[in-house]
């Protein structure tokens, strides 16, 4: 019970500090409490509908989380051309033409309050609710609000939708550039070593196989021709004769038919071959043979129209030769063409392998980008129809009937009880910091000193007077003059209640 008067007491000194906070707090709380003008908040809720086509059919290139398209449309609306602009339009502030466009935007920012739900499976819901000083004016933000919502997102999401159809259709021009160079490029490398190729490489071996064996068979055609002319020479030198002038013996018909056997040979066969050399060997045989019949039978050495005969036998036998020679000329030389294509073939092979590999890698970009193209120009038509992902009203603005706000007794009780709250912690401060020597105990705590008896200070009837007549002034000072102070500068200075908006305004929040 001591504890208690002791700590009363202790009040009581410190009672004109209390009463000067609590009665200041209080007075200005009740004063912005009636001066507060009434304010009205008009609302709006919008919905964030799924695209009215399914996805599986047909989708929209403008694809995003709602959550973040939601957040995208409160960044969009919250700019500061826009606040600026509906404040302006609207005529939000009453002297908003006085008012630097800091201030607006911040008055704007600080009445404007949006909630959004569209976390887990909820709903994609955005409340827009709007503080004005009259519900025409409220009504009439959200209005705007919503008109600049609605365009804003038709207009980001046909522009996206537009930008990504440009995008591919400029991605389809440069790969089909692309495309053409390569394939002119491989046309160019393919004319330009038509005779290489690797498709051509089987028929080239095979004509190189061809050609060796014409080459073969020229060769030996040459080689029998050439023994031919040398055989009649030997036959003419040591027979006299060239060829015979009537009907032939049995043995120049068998000798003729062996030289065409032996002709038929050498064609398939080497000069080695056992049948060859058989044949060469019956030859030499029958041309001994006719070589050792008497002279009688045989025509003069000397006769000018033997001589004229074997001119006319080794020339044709010499244009034959030259003939095979050209020929044999020839076909070295494509046998020679032949093998510098197929030596060229493999680097081709290797460069045309590339040039394929590159021009398959673009025309696969290609396909995938046409495709791409395809569903971006169904993307774009969805979005230019508003048949995808779209925002709609569920409860469109309304004036309200009656003011929402302030609280009045909310406020003045608030503030007053806050009033005594702070006094009474300025009254435990000042003790807790001064800590005044009071009683014995604070003695016997701070010098470690008992005292033997304590004498209190007796005062005069005039001295008690005196201090009662004081205090009831100062407190009286207190409870009536600060509350008249305040309200002077309330109605001569500045309204308090302007001072609150402003300071409210500043920090982001309302009433």
């Amino acid at each position: 019970m001591n504890e208690l008067h002791y700590y009363f007491s202790i009040f009581l000194r410190r009672l004109h500090y209390f009463l000067f906070v609590a009665v200041s707090v209080a007075a200005v709380s009740v004063i912005v409490a009636l001066s507060l003008p009434p304010a009205y908040v008009a609302q709006m809720r919008l919905l964030l509908e799924a695209p009215q086509i399914p996805t599986e059919l047909a989708a929209s290139t403008v694809t995003m989380p709602a959550i973040e398209q939601l957040e995208i449309i409160e960044q969009r609306l919250m700019t500061r051309e826009n606040l600026l602009a509906i404040a302006r339009s609207q005529q939000v502030f009453e002297a908003v033409e006085k008012m630097s466009a800091d201030a607006i935007v911040e008055a704007m920012r600080a009445r404007t309050v949006i909630r959004r739900a569209a976390r887990g499976g909820d709903t994609p819901l955005m409340t827009i609710s709007f503080e004005a000083r009259s519900a025409a004016v409220a009504a009439g933000v959200l209005n705007a609000y919503l008109t600049r919502i609605e365009e804003r997102n038709i207009e980001f999401r046909t522009a996206r939708a537009g930008n990504t159809l440009e995008f591919f259709q400029q991605e389809v021009a440069r790969l089909g550039a692309d495309l053409d160079r390569q394939g002119a490029r491989i046309l160019e490398f393919k004319n330009a070593n038509a005779d290489a190729l690797p498709e051509g490489l089987d028929y080239r071996m095979t004509q190189q196989s061809l050609q060796q064996e014409r080459l073969s068979q020229v060769t030996t055609e040459i080689s029998t021709l050439t023994r031919q002319r040398e055989r009649l020479v030997q036959m003419f030198e040591a027979t006299g004769q060239v060829g015979a002038t009537g009907p032939l013996s049995p043995v120049e018909q068998q000798l003729q038919d062996l030289r065409r056997q032996l002709d038929e040979a050498m064609a398939v066969y080497s000069p080695e071959n056992p049948r060859v050399r058989m044949l060469e060997a019956r030859i030499a045989q029958i041309e001994a043979r006719l070589a050792s019949q008497p002279a009688s039978t045989q025509a003069p050495a000397d006769d000018p129209r033997r001589s004229s005969l074997l001119d006319i036998q080794l020339a044709e036998i010499d244009a034959r030769i030259e003939l095979l020679r050209e020929q044999q000329g020839e076909i070295e030389a494509r046998l020679e063409g032949l093998q510098e294509a197929i030596s060229r073939t493999p680097a081709n092979a290797i460069a045309l392998e590339e040039l394929t590999r590159t021009y398959a890698n673009v025309e696969g970009q290609y396909n995938t980008a046409v495709d791409r193209l395809a569903q971006a120009s169904t993307g774009e038509r969805i979005e230019a129809l508003s048949r995808g992902q779209r925002l709609s009203v569920i409860e469109p603005p309304v004036a309200p009937s009656t003011p929402t706000k302030p609280n009045r007794v909310l406020i003045a009780g608030g503030g007053s009880a806050f009033g005594i709250l702070a006094g009474l912690a300025l009254v435990v401060l000042l003790e807790v910091l001064g800590r005044p020597v009071r009683r014995p105990a604070d003695l016997v705590q701070r010098l470690g000193i008992r005292p033997l008896a304590t004498i209190p200070y007796i005062r005069t009837g005039s001295e008690v007077l005196w201090k009662r007549l004081l205090k009831t002034a100062v407190y009286l000072g207190i409870i009536l003059g600060i509350p008249a102070a305040i309200y002077a500068v309330h109605l001569f200075y500045l309204p308090l209640d302007l001072l609150a908006d402003r300071a409210m305004d500043k920090m982001g929040m309302r009433w």
